[in-house]
């Protein structure tokens, strides 16, 4: 039987989100404006652009909508598989890039640090 990690990072590998993104959210990504957050959706770390704030709002929605359709199947709510799915997330940061841990202070992942690993995450 497959690990609920192993299961839930599979299934955000195959989501929508996985499709291709319009040219300016990678840009900010790596700019480090928009980035993960604990919970498993994405956040602003400085105020984005119009155009960045519908790309993250349209990639937090089919997030939210994959969570909902996961937790039926698994029998828990949203919230649990959004947390579960901000723990792999994190862990697949890339330097450079922003994160934001459950004491909403926005930060920048730099090599030689530890993987930012919330205190829920097994």
């Amino acid at each position: 039987m497959m690990k609920a990690s192993a299961w839930l990072a599979a299934a955000l590998l195959a989501a929508p989100l996985a499709a291709q993104p319009a040219a300016s959210l990678p840009s900010a990504i790596q700019a480090g404006q928009v980035g993960e957050r604990y919970d498993g959706y994405m956040g602003y770390a400085v105020a984005p652009s119009p155009a960045v704030r519908r790309q993250v709002q349209a990639v937090n929605l089919r997030r939210r909508n994959l969570y909902i359709e996961l937790g039926s199947r698994r029998n828990v709510n949203a919230e649990v598989v959004g947390l579960t799915a901000g723990c792999q997330l994190l862990r697949q940061l890339s330097p450079g890039e922003a994160y934001q841990l459950q004491d909403g202070v926005w930060r920048r992942w730099t090599p030689g640090q530890p993987a930012p690993v919330p205190a829920h995450c097994g």
